[in-house]
């Protein structure tokens, strides 16, 4: 059993911005050397969060009027009376969504559903630069 680690830096747009990061995935497990096993990718960020989805215009509009509907912009947040900061809502956003998601993989290729991609949201109310770190673990 091995481990192999590579940390991705992304440029985001702000809040709502999806960005497919299979590829990313994909490439570092094939240069890991590695055959099966699991990768992990999180995200160190409390306002960003780490999916599978199918990377599509409709669902991407979906996703964004349910974060509306469930964590709406436009009430008081306890985070933003403590910090000002006007990113309440991100944060609770990210903790439903989640900062990590595991997929096997096999033969050196992510195990993943044919409309399934990984991807990285972006909830906080500006632009950030955002880390993925992708950890493999298997031989």
């Amino acid at each position: 059993m091995g481990a192999f680690r590579r940390t991705i830096t992304i440029d985001t747009k702000g809040e709502g911005d999806v960005v497919d990061v299979t590829e990313m995935i994909e490439s570092t497990v094939a240069g890991s050397g590695m055959r099966q096993g699991m990768a992990l990718v999180f995200t160190p960020h409390s306002t960003a969060a780490v999916v599978t989805m199918e990377n599509e215009p409709g669902l991407r509009e979906d996703i964004s009027r349910a974060m509306q509907r469930n964590f709406p912009s436009n009430i008081d947040y306890q985070h933003d009376k403590r910090w000002g900061d006007g990113n309440g809502r991100s944060h609770v956003r990210s903790t439903f969504l989640g900062s990590s998601v595991s997929l096997p993989f096999d033969e050196g290729r992510l195990t993943r559903g044919e409309w399934q991609q990984v991807a990285l949201i972006e909830l906080d109310v500006r632009e950030r630069k955002r880390e993925l770190i992708v950890q493999l673990l298997g031989e």
